[in-house]
Parts: structure tokens; C-alpha cells; sequence
């Protein structure tokens, strides 16, 4: 079997892997689990966590360090998948469809994953560390699952009605690249803010919908808000920021979410014209996605922010990305690889 075919397969398998780590994060965010083992990259010495208690006060905190290695160990398989992707990749250089630049940048990207799963711990859940790190997974998410969706292009027949499509994608996708690219970005911001919201422990800042603190606009502090550093030294467990502030994270997290949903719904609506199978199911997938991460984000508030609907809301997000991804992937003639 070649290696366009290996890279097509371990893209796949690595597109779920890192949606896997993806969630497993935000588990171990949630579950308060980030310092579950304060060193780095073992656990108080070890890279299994060991039953001790002077290094364990419960039970429960020995869970919370089996669960922040959980996450560890996923990440580092995915960064194994990464490697031999790239390395299939420089073997396969000059095959259609094959980006050895493309491989090189989601090895260098999982590095840059290691080094932020590091600070996160060695400087105590610092806000923009973690937040950073959650961009950068869904990143690697992203990128593995474009990787995937461009080789499975390549590999399809040449055939008239696939001439025709790209055609029509080139003469009449502009206007529907344009919002699906928006809307991709829209969802970028609005990652950084839930990042930003869950990190700063602001989520139960606003207990009501379709209100604020019983508010069309609350009493919020914008200032304090997104200062996005603070200096070292500070333990980020539990939040820091006053109440006002939080608040403020929360209500920009909300006005994020009209804004994409607006893009996002304009962007799916564009591709169901008739640019191609291929762009209307990813248009649905897109209007689908949407509304399950909407109708989560409702019951979260409603429910009081239970953990395994906030759980579900992260991986919510996670599809939304990949239904963006496939969406913006699909209104591209299959030749532009990038």
C-alpha cells in the first residue's frame, strides 16, 4: 500500500484522536483535574500515577491526577500519529495531493501543543495558557481533518460531473467562500472566548438567558476583564477576578455566539445553492452542528451548568469547528490543497 493512502488513513484516525484529546481537556479542565499532578511531564515523579498518600490527600485527588494523565497520554499518542504523518509525507513528496510544508507545520504545531500543556501546569493555569492551548488542539483538530478531506478529493476519479462541480465552485464560490471563511473565523473568536470564559471560571456568571444577572446589558467590568496577563506566581484554581469582571467575560462569550451563529447561518445557507453535493452536505452539517452547540449552551444555563452537558458543550464546539472546516474545504476546487 503506498504512502498517500497511509497519510490519508492516519490523518482520519488522527483527526479523532485529537478530537478525543480535545474533549479529554476540557474533562480535565472541568473536573478542576489541571493540577491534578503539579509537575511535568510525569506525576509527582512518576508517569502513573501511584497510590500514596503523601502525595494524595483523597481519593478523589489521586482521580484527578489519573485524569489530567489520561489527557497526557492521548496527547502523546496524537503527537506519535503527527510524526509519522510528516515522516510519510517527506517519504511521498511530489505525490498530487501530498504538502510536506503542511506536515512540517502540525509537527511544529504539536510541539508548540507539549510546551503549553507544560506552562499549564508549571504556571499554575495561567488564563491565556490555557485558553491558548485549547485553540492550538482544536487547531491540530482542524488542520488534521483538512489534511484528510483533501486527500480524499485527490483520490477520487476525474470525472465529468466532478469537472462540472469545479467549475461552478470557481465561477459561482466566491461569495460562498467569502461567508464560509468569515464564518470560520467568527468561530475562531468565539473558541478564544469560551476558552477565556471556562479559564477565568466565569461561566456561572450569568445563571439566566435570555437575560444577564436578570440584564439586557449587566453592571460589567470590560477592563479587568481581559487583561491577559497577570504575572507569574499566581494560582489560577477556582478564578481570580471579582465578580463584575466575570461577568463581563461571560456577556462578550454571549454576544460571540450571535455573532457567529449569524455567520455561520449565512455561510451554510449559501453553500445549499447549487455548488455541488459535496458543499450542501457540509452546509447541513454546519446548520446541524449549530444547532446542537446552541440548544447545549441553553440547557447548560438552564440546568446550572452541570458537568457533563459543559463537557458535552466542548465537544459541541468541536464539531461545530469540523462542520466549518468540511464546509470551507468543500467550496474549494479539489487542486487548492491549502
Amino acid at each position: 500500500m503506498n504512502e498517500v493512502v497511509w497519510i490519508r488513513r492516519l490523518a482520519l484516525l488522527g483527526a479523532v484522536w485529537a478530537f478525543l484529546v480535545v474533549f479529554l481537556g476540557a474533562f480535565t479542565r472541568l473536573n478542576d483535574a489541571g493540577l491534578g499532578c503539579p509537575d511535568w511531564p510525569g506525576c509527582y515523579g512518576h508517569f502513573v500515577p501511584e497510590e500514596n498518600p503523601e502525595h494524595y490527600s483523597s481519593v478523589g485527588a489521586w482521580l484527578k491526577a489519573w485524569i489530567e494523565m489520561r489527557h497526557r497520554y492521548a496527547a502523546e499518542f496524537l503527537g506519535l500519529l503527527i510524526l509519522a504523518i510528516a515522516w510519510l509525507s517527506f517519504r511521498a513528496r511530489g505525490r498530487e495531493g501530498v504538502s510536506p510544508r503542511f506536515a512540517l507545520a502540525l509537527v511544529v504545531l504539536v510541539l508548540l501543543q507539549g510546551l503549553l500543556g507544560m506552562l499549564t501546569v508549571t504556571w499554575l493555569l495561567k488564563p491565556l495558557i490555557v485558553t491558548a492551548h485549547l485553540i492550538g488542539g482544536l487547531t491540530t483538530f482542524a488542520l488534521l481533518l483538512w489534511l484528510w478531506l483533501s486527500l480524499r478529493a485527490h483520490a477520487r476519479p476525474v470525472d465529468g460531473a466532478n469537472v462540472l462541480v469545479g467549475n461552478r465552485l470557481v465561477e459561482n464560490g466566491g461569495r460562498a467562500r467569502l461567508l464560509a471563511g468569515l464564518a470560520l473565523a467568527a468561530l475562531a473568536l468565539q473558541v478564544f472566548l469560551g476558552g477565556w470564559t471556562s479559564s477565568n471560571y466565569a461561566a456561572i456568571s450569568c445563571p439566566d438567558l435570555p437575560k444577564c444577572q436578570d440584564q439586557w446589558i449587566p453592571e460589567a467590568d470590560f477592563k479587568d476583564a481581559f487583561v491577559l496577563w497577570r504575572g507569574l506566581d499566581i494560582n489560577y484554581t477556582g478564578g481570580v477576578l471579582d465578580h463584575p469582571a466575570r461577568v463581563a467575560i461571560h456577556f462578550t462569550h454571549r454576544l460571540g455566539a450571535v455573532l457567529a451563529t449569524l455567520l455561520l447561518l449565512a455561510a451554510a445557507l449559501s453553500a445549499l445553492r447549487n455548488l455541488g453535493r459535496g458543499a450542501r452536505w457540509a452546509g447541513i452539517a454546519v446548520l446541524a452542528a449549530l444547532a446542537l452547540q446552541l440548544s447545549l449552551g441553553v440547557f447548560m444555563v438552564l440546568r446550572a451548568f452541570p458537568l457533563p452537558l459543559a463537557a458535552g458543550h466542548n465537544a459541541g464546539a468541536a464539531l461545530l469547528v469540523a462542520a466549518a472546516v468540511w464546509l470551507n474545504r468543500s467550496l474549494r476546487p479539489v487542486a487548492q490543497f491549502g
